[in-house]
């Protein structure tokens, strides 16, 4: 049995231009990246031409990109980093003439995790007052809504630019023109998860006006384990973990060389004319999916703004199915999916995502994301959505949901 990876979302294999480049890392130049000798220093080179590559693909400093352990990191390093260089005190001495009890942030719901927890953390122990901004039904935070929840404690705005689960494209270019122009009197810190976002959209960091961008290696044909936080000079952050001074005093801890290296080398070949060429058949193999999806099964429904949302993704509704069951179904046929952010699987709960933009519990237990990638084929998409069909027929007649001989006649 032929088995199809629609989980693109959720990681990708490793290139092989990447696992050679990695390869010597592990046991030929092993040398410690902070050590002075020889080894060392063959081991730091190589963390530098990885942090100029990183820096090239993003229009930043190389001193301005720090690795680090992935996306959750480098997220959880925005939230309570800023805080602590931050503190209420500091603001006071920013504008004396206000009266500032705790500092504001400013985010939305449906926020990755990592954001939405760091966040939760920081206002249940008093360091901060946050504003979770609600996107629209269509999946979309409107720069309005940005715009009315600053307030003269604001410190940062942190918005993710793909999201992970429904694919929908933030206007993140917009909303750091309006923080330039909101911000005349202080700095206003602008933060984009933009981990969904490398393979496919414009990361220049000065073209969208941030100054923290987190990112993942392993979203984009790397290694797992390693990842990068941007961090604009001038920007007041100061490392949440003690130890030694690696990563310009921001993140300690000794360098995961052969995942800096596979980092670099990755993020390196997003740029070539290959990799641009794919992205397009990627778009096409994905259109294919939805209209043949919403064509082919009754009470479909695509999740998020067709148009504004990342070239990889569908996240689909399907009326009277329990998400779970789908997906362990769909293994059984060798089609992996999921129901919606990776983070999230053994959770009961359903998507916090899908309840933002004004699902029901109910609906969004039957949702379905899939996500595709370089190696995904027009067969694949034919293979699964053949075998979609059957399994949901399978399951609403179980739960006697069934309701005309749709299948009987198509399938």
């Amino acid at each position: 049995m032929k088995r199809i990876y629609l989980d693109y979302g959720a990681t990708t294999p490793v290139e092989k231009k990447v696992l050679k480049a990695m390869l010597p890392y592990f046991s030929e130049k092993y040398g410690n990246a902070m050590s002075l000798h020889s080894f060392g220093r063959e081991a730091n080179e190589a963390v530098e031409k990885a942090r100029k590559r990183t820096a090239d693909f993003f229009g930043a400093k190389p001193e301005e990109i720090i690795f680090t352990s992935g996306a959750t990191e480098s997220n959880n390093l925005v939230i309570k980093g800023v805080l602590k260089a931050l503190r209420a005190s500091d603001l006071r001495l920013l504008e004396p003439h206000r009266s500032i009890k705790k500092p504001h942030i400013i985010t939305t719901a449906f926020e990755h995790h990592c954001v939405l927890d760091a966040c939760k953390s920081a206002e249940k122990k008093g360091l901060a007052e946050i504003t979770f901004v609600k996107p629209n039904k269509e999946g979309l935070i409107e720069v309005e809504d940005i715009e009315k929840a600053i307030k003269p404690n604001t410190i940062l705005v942190s918005i993710m630019y793909v999201n992970n689960e429904i694919g929908t494209v933030q206007p993140i270019g917009e909303i750091g023109k309006l923080i330039k122009k909101a911000t005349k009197l202080k700095k206003l810190i602008f933060h984009t998860d933009a981990t969904q976002a490398i393979n496919y959209f414009d990361c220049d960091v000065n073209k969208l006006g941030v100054d923290l961008l987190s990112m993942s290696a392993h979203k984009i044909y790397g290694p797992k384990g390693i990842g990068a936080l941007y961090v604009r000079k001038g920007t007041p952050i100061v490392k949440v973990q003690d130890g030694g001074d690696q990563e310009f005093s921001k993140r300690a801890g000794t360098h995961n060389v052969p995942g800096i290296v596979g980092l670099g080398e990755a993020i390196f070949l997003l740029k070539n004319k290959e990799s641009r060429i794919k992205n397009k058949e990627i778009l096409e193999l994905r259109n294919y999916l939805i209209k043949k999806v919403l064509k082919e099964i009754p009470d479909a429904r695509l999740n998020g703004f067709k148009k504004f949302r990342s070239p990889n993704n569908a996240n689909f509704i399907f009326k009277n199915i329990e998400g779970e069951s789908l997906i362990l179904m769909l293994d059984k046929e060798g089609i992996a999916a999921s129901t919606g952010s990776a983070c999230s699987t053994g959770s009961l709960q359903p998507s916090h995502v899908l309840l933002s933009i004004g699902l029901k519990p109910e609906e969004a237990h039957g949702s379905l994301r899939l996500t595709l990638g370089k190696y995904t084929t027009k067969k694949d998409i034919e293979i699964t959505v053949n075998k979609l069909k059957k399994i949901i027929f399978s399951l609403r007649k179980i739960s006697g949901k069934v309701l005309d001989d749709y299948y009987l006649n198509k399938s």
